[in-house]
């Protein structure tokens, strides 16, 4: 029989991931239901274990007492592309996910097919070489003032969640959505939290093995431009070419 605490550790992360018993038990290859685990009926199994590491990165240390770090690699966890386009000449080029194809992202993001089918272009701007980037339309009003929905982000690719800065805006892709926030981590805690610009929305706390990719915002392109006179547009056009310049010289830093 497992002790007290190996029992509560692996019922907390059953509850903290929000599965049934029975759907906990489909994912880790236990016949129909984790409760004869959870009363100390059934021996947890190596195979479990394996299972509650490779899926959600559980510590075996941590669910056996050893250890008070419960998920391992948090800091490391990859989110690099898993698939990069190019053009004929072998260049690294920018496709386009509008709203519509964010929905089926999750799910293909590893079809390399799938891309085929989405726009793709090449942004002759020195900045924008030697990295990977890709546009996503925003949709919502989680990030307004700042972005509207129907407007486009051009993002780069970055290869590991520590790696984010808490005052970029990026884009975030879950195990079931795409969606565009801030990022925080707070120090001791093995979550990350997402953060929207627009106060009706509360943040909310997500863990690393949920992130799939991870793209920083580096410009946006906008089709609303209002203007009463030829003189503000003319104002608003040099105040968004020195937003992109602004923008452009903080890539090439980084």
């Amino acid at each position: 029989m497992e002790n007290e605490l190996t029992l509560k550790r692996f019922i907390e992360i059953r509850r903290e991931l929000g599965y049934t018993q029975a759907d906990f038990a489909a994912l880790l290859g236990v016949s129909n239901t984790t409760a004869d685990i959870e009363r100390g009926r059934t021996k947890l199994s190596g195979k479990v274990v394996s299972e509650l590491l490779r899926q959600f990165k559980i510590n075996p240390l941590w669910l056996f007492g050893e250890s008070e770090q419960q998920y391992l690699e948090t800091s490391h966890t990859s989110v690099i592309p898993k698939v990069v386009t190019v053009d004929a000449s072998n260049h690294d080029n920018m496709v386009l996910v509008n709203a519509k194809a964010a929905a089926g992202y999750p799910q293909n993001i590893a079809d390399t097919s799938w891309y085929e089918q989405l726009p793709a272009f090449d942004l002759p701007i020195p900045e924008f070489r030697n990295a990977t980037y890709r546009g996503f339309q925003v949709e919502g009003d989680s990030m307004l003032p700042n972005l509207h929905p129907g407007e486009w982000v051009l993002a780069r690719a970055i290869e590991h969640i520590d790696h984010v800065n808490a005052n970029r805006m990026y884009v975030v892709v879950l195990q079931d959505s795409v969606m565009v926030k801030k990022i925080e981590k707070r120090p001791n805690s093995n979550n990350i939290t997402l953060v929207s610009l627009n106060e009706n929305y509360p943040p909310y706390d997500i863990k690393p093995f949920q992130v799939q990719e991870i793209w920083e915002v580096s410009s946006k392109i906008t089709f609303n431009v209002d203007a009463t006179t030829d003189s503000g547009l003319l104002r608003q056009l040099q105040e968004s070419m020195q937003e992109l310049k602004n923008q452009l010289k903080h890539v090439k830093k980084v």
